[in-house]
């Protein structure tokens, strides 16, 4: 999963914490005509209160705040009937502060896929504050379609089912173990389809969100698109400029999927990723005393699997009769490392397992999974393999999956749990429906030049892989020496938001070869 580094750490600090007046119609640009999407192009929004998207207590207080204000955009389901089944578009907004000053409306998406933009916007608002980006645009945050309070919602799976799924384990290779997995995936194949429909299904995937997006700044009354997308929603905008190259006028692409890469690399280079910010983490960790990954960074991976393994048989009890699954400390582990932020809550979680407590580990994998206080979750676990599933290739071959597998575990060790290599297919090599999307690089003849940031220590989407898709898109590559998964406009590094501040307002790009460096470290107190 590809979410901003915002997203996870906003999600995982709200649980560990807490365990309008319409607005005036804007003046409609022209749009031009396209068959069947006039009634879509010139439908009129409706924006008010938000209370009514609200699914979670951090949600109805965020919402609260009379500067957002809601409403729900109407697209094709399916593009090829436009006249057929209408899907909505829950859209979050904060109108710009200085009207007279106004440029338009920069959309944003967080990431996933399945990441809900509408949850995301008021927290990333908070980040621009009172900026230029927030006096002279509009934010709206949305929900692709399938995603969050967005209808008809993808919604495959109910609390005791997901609940299910996090306390299997999934560790046996071998060919009973196999066929156990594979049997599941079938089995959530066949829910989604009964529960959501192959409708919804067939049209859920990134080709699709790009063209309600072409949809949506029309009809907010912009004639050209202005879009921040981190991590999978690099993908949203990439897929806008290939299909809409004349319709942009400003992209931030941040923490850049990279859509070029042949089956086996696109499946690998997560792994290399993750990695390489886990030893980002052992070089820390192992720095100070008390650090029980031992003394070197070589060695933290297979440390790592030796304090972790024993759940596998014996998970450690939490509060509330649950208890820390094997799966659950390594997802815990891996939310982590979306943030240099984290590490010392990771720390701590993994002292804690040496002395049988859950609770740090077990709070970054609720976060993770977005489970609320309550016990329900959102539905972005569901909706991830679902638009997943849209935009991939089947795997069939059962070679090439065990070769997947074993060099996973060579460049990550840090996963390796000692189980060996598996040839198991995966979830979408039993979907449905066919994908909407093939994997190749980015085309987009006509495209103006936009900004894609990398950061040098992303773990989810490594920095090689932003500085291809800026190569593919022609586009402006900013560098930042950041070991968190994503950063611009975000509050980390204020070399990389006033570049991405300056291209949004002005569209003046950075120059050639630009790097933002790490902020130096506060000071000692009374230094």
């Amino acid at each position: 999963m590809k979410l901003s580094r915002r997203a996870v750490v906003a999600s995982t600090i709200a649980l560990l914490v807490a365990f309008s007046v319409s607005a005036p119609a804007a003046m409609a640009a022209p749009v031009p005509a396209q068959a069947g999407l006039d009634r879509f192009l010139n439908q009129q929004l409706s924006w008010g209160p938000c209370a009514d998207f609200a699914r979670s207590d951090a949600d109805r207080q965020a919402y609260a705040d009379p500067k957002f204000d809601c409403t729900y955009l109407e697209v094709p389901l399916d593009y090829a009937q436009p006249d057929g089944k209408v899907a909505r578009i829950a859209m979050l907004r904060h109108k710009a502060l200085d009207p007279a000053a106004r440029i338009g409306s920069l959309f944003t998406d967080p990431g996933g896929p399945g990441g809900s933009g509408v949850s995301f916007l008021p927290a990333l608002a908070g980040l621009i504050g009172t900026g230029e980006v927030a006096q002279k645009f509009d934010l709206i945050g949305f929900d692709p379609r399938g995603v969050g309070v967005s209808e008809p919602a993808i919604d495959c799976s109910n609390t005791a089912e997901i609940d299910a799924e996090r306390a299997d384990l999934d560790v046996d290779t071998t060919p009973q173990g196999v066929a156990q997995t594979e049997a599941e995936y079938k089995a959530f194949a066949q829910r989604c389809a009964d529960r959501v429909g192959l409708d919804v299904l067939a049209n859920v995937g990134t080709r699709d969100v790009a063209r309600d997006l072409n949809i949506a700044h029309r009809v907010v009354g912009d004639e050209k698109l202005s879009y921040v997308g981190y991590s999978y929603g690099t993908e949203i905008g990439a897929e806008y400029a290939k299909q809409f190259p004349g319709s942009v006028r400003a992209l931030v692409l941040d923490g850049a999927v990279d859509p070029s890469q042949n089956p086996v690399e696109s499946r690998l280079t997560q792994s290399r990723g993750f990695q390489r910010a886990f030893d980002n983490f052992a070089t820390s960790c192992v720095a100070r005393a008390g650090c029980p990954l031992g003394t070197d960074v070589p060695g933290a991976s297979r440390k790592l699997q030796e304090l972790l393994k024993p759940l596998i048989t014996a998970p450690i009890a939490a509060p509330g009769g649950r208890t820390l699954s094997y799966n659950d400390a390594m997802t815990g582990v891996v939310t982590a490392l979306y943030s240099e932020s984290l590490w010392g809550f990771l720390q701590d979680g993994l002292v804690q397992v040496t002395h049988g407590n859950s609770d740090n580990l077990l709070r970054l994998a609720d976060a993770y999974y977005e489970r609320r206080p309550d016990g329900s979750y959102s539905n972005l676990l569901e909706a991830f393999p679902v638009i997943h599933c849209a935009d991939s290739d089947r795997l069939t071959d059962r070679q090439v999956a065990l070769d997947i597998s074993r060099q996973s575990l060579q460049i990550a060790p840090f996963f390796d749990a000692g189980f060996g290599p598996s040839n198991a297919l995966e979830q979408c090599s039993f979907w449905p429906v066919p994908p909407t999307s093939k994997a190749g690089p980015v085309e987009a003849p006509g495209l103006p030049t936009v900004l894609v940031v990398s950061s040098t220590g992303d773990p989810a989407t490594p920095y090689e892989d932003g500085v291809s898709l800026a190569k593919q898109m022609q586009a402006r590559l900013l560098t930042v020496e950041n070991d968190g998964h994503t950063v611009a406009l975000q509050g980390a590094n204020a070399c990389a938001d006033t570049t991405a501040t300056r291209y949004l307002v002005d569209l003046a790009l950075p120059p050639q070869n630009t790097t933002c460096a790490r902020p130096a470290p506060p000071a000692p107190a009374g230094g």
